[in-house]
């Protein structure tokens, strides 16, 4: 199985798309990919990023995928582009919002 998730400095660019081969329900992905869009296009409608998904998902013989289907946080990663227990500097949208929601949590 496959999971797709969606990043952007904001709730309607997505800048990011990370994709996890996972072997059964509840593990860890085993496999993690990650696409980025540096150029302020929306990484969602790059035909040869979702080109390079498909051969991934099909080269992992990925049988079935779950998705979301909003963008869910920021595209920066807590302990490798800013310190861990920090909010990302670069996505201030994101700074006391529910990932999955958009909603302010303060």
């Amino acid at each position: 199985m496959a999971t797709v998730a969606f990043y952007g400095p904001n709730r309607t660019l997505a800048t990011k798309i990370a994709v996890g081969i996972v072997d059964g329900e509840g593990q860890d992905a085993r496999l993690l990919e990650r696409w980025r869009s540096e150029d302020g296009v929306d990484i969602r409608f790059k035909t040869t990023v979702i080109n390079e998904i498909d051969r991934f998902l099909k080269r992992n013989k990925v049988r079935s995928v779950v998705m979301v289907d909003a963008i869910i946080g920021c595209p920066h990663e807590e302990g490798i582009d800013y310190p861990d227990g920090e909010e990302c500097p670069a996505c201030p949208y994101w700074h006391g919002r529910d990932r999955f929601t958009g909603e302010r949590i303060e």
